[in-house]
This record gives structure tokens, C-alpha cells and sequence, in this order.
């Protein structure tokens, strides 16, 4: 029992001590998926392979960005096809001028309080640089493509690849976006 104890313990204390993101190994996951990032709201550890089989949006947000106003877009787009197997995952990050200076909570309750954005978000991290996320790193050594600024967009097959990377610019919901993402919904890699 001592033991039980001991070990449980330990296991908590590593998890208080858990850093934003962690890589994990789960039978089926891919490899790009096979990390684990604290949530925005609360920072409980979640798992990104729960994902797997989805068709992904990923990207990389800030609060005090001139394209903040693409939260709407994103929710939008994961309104529409949430229940066909998509999802958008949001990254806050402070890499590009400095536009997310906030803490976790503060950018969890403006995400909710300005745009009621209802997509997964997680904690606020590196994207870019030497040093991002093991998520970015991954999308970025697939893609060939670097984040430029705020909300830069990577789009992933239900298998788990990067197909495609998306400037600032191009508007979430827009004609080249929604096709990849219709496409891929449909089981179409390209």
C-alpha cells in the first residue's frame, strides 16, 4: 500500500510539474500526433492522438493580432464540419510581435468572453524559432514552411500527415481552405 501510495505521488508530482507539451507514444497514433499539450482553460494534460482520424486545422493565435478577427472564421468552419470529423486546434503563442502577452487564463477568457470560441485550445507556447512546440517543429519539418506570423494554418490528413500549410492571409473560411478541408473530409489527399 506504502508503495501505491509512494508511486501515486510521484506520478502527481511529475504531472504539477508537467511543461506545456509532452510527447507520448499511443499504438495508432502518428508520429505528428503523438504529443501532449496542457489545455488553455484549465491546463489538464490532453492527449493530441484523441484527434486521429480527423481532419485537423492547426493554428497558431494572439489576442492583439490585426488578424484576430479570423476566431470567427475558425469557428465557423469548425461549426460546419465538426460533426463530419474536423477540428481546429488553436495554439496561442507570443512569438510574433509580442502579440500575446497574456497569461493562460487571461487568453482563455478572451477567446470565450470575444469570440465564444468553442475549438480546442492549449496552452500558450513557442511555435516558431528554434525552440517550438513538438507539434510545430513536426508540421514544419513536413511542410517545409515556417510560421510567418499569427494565425499561420496547417491543415492534416484523417492519417495523421501534413498536407498543406496556409499563410495569415488566407481567410479560414475561404475557397482554398474549406476545398482542402471538403476534400480531405472525403477521404481525397489532395
Amino acid at each position: 500500500m506504502r508503495r501505491i501510495l509512494f508511486l501515486c505521488g510521484f506520478f502527481l508530482s511529475l504531472l504539477s510539474s508537467t511543461p506545456t507539451f509532452a510527447q507520448t507514444s499511443q499504438s495508432g497514433c502518428s508520429p505528428l500526433l503523438s504529443h501532449t499539450f496542457l489545455r488553455l482553460q484549465d491546463e489538464v494534460p490532453q492527449n493530441l492522438c484523441q484527434y486521429q482520424g480527423k481532419v485537423i486545422l492547426v493554428v497558431n493565435t494572439a489576442s492583439y493580432c490585426g488578424f484576430v478577427g479570423q476566431y470567427d472564421d475558425l469557428e465557423k468552419i469548425y461549426t460546419k464540419y465538426k460533426d463530419k470529423g474536423f477540428v481546429v486546434l488553436g495554439f496561442p503563442s507570443n512569438d510574433f510581435g509580442q502579440q500575446e502577452p497574456g497569461s493562460n487564463k487571461q487568453i482563455a477568457e478572451f477567446c470565450k468572453n470575444t469570440y465564444d470560441v468553442k475549438f480546442p485550445m492549449f496552452a500558450k507556447s513557442v511555435v516558431s524559432g528554434k525552440n517550438p512546440n513538438p507539434l510545430f517543429k513536426m508540421l514544419i519539418e513536413k511542410t517545409g514552411t515556417n510560421p510567418q506570423w499569427n494565425f499561420y494554418k496547417y491543415l492534416i490528413d484523417r492519417n495523421g500527415n501534413a498536407t498543406d500549410a496556409y499563410s495569415s492571409l488566407s481567410n479560414p473560411s475561404g475557397k482554398a481552405i474549406t476545398t482542402h478541408i471538403e476534400k480531405l473530409l472525403k477521404g481525397s489527399s489532395q
